[in-house]
């Protein structure tokens, strides 16, 4: 009897991904954990039926030739008769079926796909995408026949566009490799989808290792953030990250040190207090109060976000809406406090149409702004000496707990791949420009630089 060849074996780490039945799970975290291979293994499972469609994801065309390259190796092997056709991105199956290399280089590239389905979604390197790229092809995921499975597998690193709504959605509150329920009610029904992350570092590719032992060694000569992300999977530090400074540190709760976020207590009367707004409608609003202590140090003790649930989603308030909200809370929780208003110079623009500028409608709702100066970059650069912590661990910004927008939003943004100096602005920085305009109110100096030893300088005439 010739015995069977094995052309490819998952490892136990990438075996769990593989069994797993929910409706979305997310697999990786770290570099090297044979993130790829699995997706592409994943993607076979149902090809002996001749209606069955799967589709995997990378941004751009020219990233998915590695996908091309590595399923080349494995599909014509696993189903003899296999071929690919590159005009198409397509491999197609001696049963019928297809599996498709598709991208979504710009947002509207989502709309490519309207009208077609798939009983297979993938999406390698997910936190390159946006959200509403991942969630518009919830609604492409559908059979095209019977006995198929409908599902969506996803892989990646820490970092990049999509961090901050890929870690809400998969990470933050939800222990890994445990079953997360999201139940919606429609029309009096309820509905339930599942979702799991299944963590992996390069520890667990022991083929990787045993071919390449450097590795290991490599991932940890990298600069500190990107080691943390790639060799060990952390998702609070990643490259790209543009307050790589910021802390959250709970044994610094107490003392206040070598953190930036505290629990909430309540604000002296003492204290000088603003509010600063960033409008949106379709995009998310974001209103800050901040306080100011007698050291100069800032409070950011609430926030009010207009986000619907879904990453970077708006409302859709009308600005009466938002003021009548401000106003509000301000009668309940500010009486007797003097609080100085500063918003985005743009809502003074008065040929938004009959009702004029949206400052005039939020004024008519008894709420008021000055302009705020928008200085991007000087207003980054005081975000950047705030969060700078002094030699006993003090910084000059601290951000409550209960904050959890902010939390969730600017310790997640990244540089525009345009202008290295600045946040890119297709991320979900409402709540970022809204701090910017109130830190713009009171800047500080820079803070003096570290004390540093002392290196001769190199004479190239010696």
């Amino acid at each position: 009897m010739e015995e069977e060849q094995i052309i490819w074996q998952p490892q136990p780490r990438q075996a769990e991904f593989l069994s797993r039945w929910e409706d979305e799970a997310l697999y990786g975290g770290a570099a090297g954990g044979g993130k790829t291979d699995a997706l592409l293994m994943e993607a076979l499972r149902q090809v002996e039926i001749p209606h069955y469609r799967g589709i995997i994801f990378r941004k751009t065309y020219p990233e998915c030739s590695e996908l091309v390259d590595r399923s080349t190796q494995f599909y014509p092997l696993a189903f003899p008769g296999a071929k690919y056709n590159g005009q198409t991105h397509c491999w197609s199956f001696p049963s019928g079926a297809k599996i498709y290399f598709g991208s979504m280089q710009h947002k509207q590239d989502r709309i490519k796909y309207q009208g077609k389905h798939y009983d297979f979604i993938g999406f390698d390197e997910l936190t390159h995408f946006e959200w509403e790229e991942y969630s518009y092809m919830f609604s492409r995921n559908r059979p095209g026949g019977p006995g198929t499975r409908c599902y969506i597998r996803a892989t990646c690193n820490p970092g990049g566009i999509g961090h901050a709504w890929v870690k809400d959605r998969f990470i933050t509150g939800k222990p890994p490799q445990t079953t997360y329920w999201e139940t919606v009610n429609i029309g009096g029904k309820e509905y339930r989808k599942s979702r799991i992350f299944i963590p992996s570092t390069i520890f667990d590719n022991q083929i990787l290792l045993q071919n390449n032992p450097d590795y290991v060694a490599s991932l940890s000569m990298l600069p500190e953030q990107e080691r943390k992300a790639l060799l060990y999977g952390d998702w609070d530090s990643f490259s790209g990250q543009v307050f790589a400074e910021f802390r959250n540190n709970p044994d610094g709760y107490e003392s206040r040190t070598w953190t930036h976020v505290i629990p909430a207590f309540e604000i002296p009367k003492s204290w000088r207090r603003y509010r600063s707004f960033d409008f949106g409608y379709s995009r998310p609003f974001s209103v800050g109060w901040w306080a100011v202590d007698w050291d100069g140090r800032v409070y950011r003790y609430r926030e009010l976000y207009g986000c619907t649930g879904d990453p970077n989603v708006g409302l859709k308030w009308s600005p009466r809406q938002i003021a009548e909200k401000i106003r509000e809370i301000e009668e309940k929780y500010e009486k007797g406090n003097t609080i100085f208003g500063v918003a985005d110079p743009s809502i003074w623009d008065s040929s938004r149409g009959e009702e004029g500028s949206i400052i005039r409608m939020m004024e008519e709702a008894g709420v008021y702004f000055e302009p705020a100066n928008n200085a991007r970059i000087a207003g980054k650069m005081q975000l950047h000496y705030r969060l700078t912590f002094d030699d006993e661990g003090l910084p000059m910004f601290y951000v409550f707990d209960t904050c959890r927008d902010f939390l969730r939003t600017v310790p997640s943004l990244v540089y525009d791949p345009m202008d290295c100096e600045d946040v890119d602005t297709s991320a979900e920085d409402h709540i970022y420009d809204e701090t910017r305009y109130f830190l713009m109110c009171d800047p500080i100096k820079a803070p003096k630089p570290k004390a540093v030893q002392n290196v001769p300088l190199f004479n190239p005439l010696a």
